[in-house]
């Protein structure tokens, strides 16, 4: 929307209402910035509206300096999933998660399946070993051109494509009719993800079913996905793949370009785990940063002079 008002193909000097969808996403602390320049394109007088299946405290507070004495509407209580949306585990290992979603798959026969992963490159590497199992899949995220989305879920929508794997950003917005199953092939860094990714089915009153593949490592986060619903998800272990108990849980990689920074204290910004991370941290990695830039700096003039001479 910037980018059209400084080319001059976009004048917002009249609108009257101004709607932000997925609001905490909107409204994270590396968007604040650029709804400011919006808003201050806009009238003065106007009426805003914010929507969201989920609203963080932290989130609500910056909500409430941007609007003029808001109205609050709640259609469900905060952070819940809908009554017709039936959860479960399935512990597993993790090197055998994608065996058990292909027996899932094919064993129940299923059509039309939504499967989460965390980053960008699982989500291609899954897509791909389903299609090589014999099942049609494709991926949708955000290194995907809008064209191959919509090719993507277009098919995946008319049936002829059985599973469509995505990740957290590129579900926001997904709404189709009548979804059966969501799996969570890999659980969200954030449990509020959670929310939204099972909430693609059992939509309109419609009876949907979220599986989630849990490892070891991923423990301590269905931990702070059950806290944030209220309320413990049925395990159910699979016969034939059953844990290993001797398997120590590992840190869990987040992928390149994973990191979601979300609300916290003005001045601070949280990494993908949701640690807070002072001003003054950042300040000595970018003291670091410079450093190692000058050593390189030093080291790239030494060779150059090494060279020179040798050539001489």
């Amino acid at each position: 929307m910037l980018d059209h008002v400084q080319q001059r193909t976009l004048d917002l000097s009249r609108i009257e209402i101004l709607v932000l969808d997925e609001a905490d996403r909107m409204l994270d602390m590396g968007f604040i910035h650029d709804i400011r320049k919006v808003l201050a394109l806009l009238p003065a007088r106007r009426q805003n509206l914010l929507f969201s299946a989920t609203f963080a405290g932290e989130i609500r507070a910056l909500a409430d300096k941007l609007l003029d004495n808001p109205v609050s509407v709640d259609v469900a209580p905060r952070n819940t999933a809908a009554e017709t949306v039936e959860q479960v585990v399935h512990p597993v290992d993790k090197r055998r998660k994608r065996e058990l979603l292909s027996l899932l798959i094919g064993a129940n026969n299923w059509r039309q399946v939504l499967v989460f992963t965390r980053t960008k490159h699982g989500a291609n590497r899954l897509a791909q070993q389903l299609d090589r199992a014999g099942i049609e899949a494709a991926a949708i995220h955000g290194n995907k051109s809008q064209g191959a989305r919509t090719k993507a879920l277009t098919a995946f929508k008319e049936g002829s494509l059985r599973v469509l794997v995505a990740t957290d950003i590129a579900a926001r917005g997904l709404d189709i009719d009548r979804l059966p199953h969501v799996i969570n092939y890999e659980l969200p860094n954030v449990p509020e993800d959670y929310v939204h990714r099972i909430g693609r089915t059992g939509r309109a009153g419609n009876e949907g079913e979220a599986m989630s593949l849990v490892c070891v490592d991923e423990h301590n986060l269905l931990k702070d996905i059950e806290r944030l619903i209220k309320r413990d998800i049925p395990k159910d272990v699979i016969e034939g793949y059953e844990p290993d108990p001797s398997i120590k849980a590992e840190p869990i990689n987040r992928g390149r370009g994973n990191t979601q920074q979300r609300a916290g204290k003005p001045g601070q910004k949280r990494s993908a785990g949701g640690k807070t991370a002072s001003p003054g941290s950042n300040q000595r990695q970018s003291s670091r940063g410079r450093s190692d830039n000058q050593n390189r700096s030093r080291n790239q003039s030494r060779n150059r002079r090494r060279n020179t001479q040798r050539a001489a």
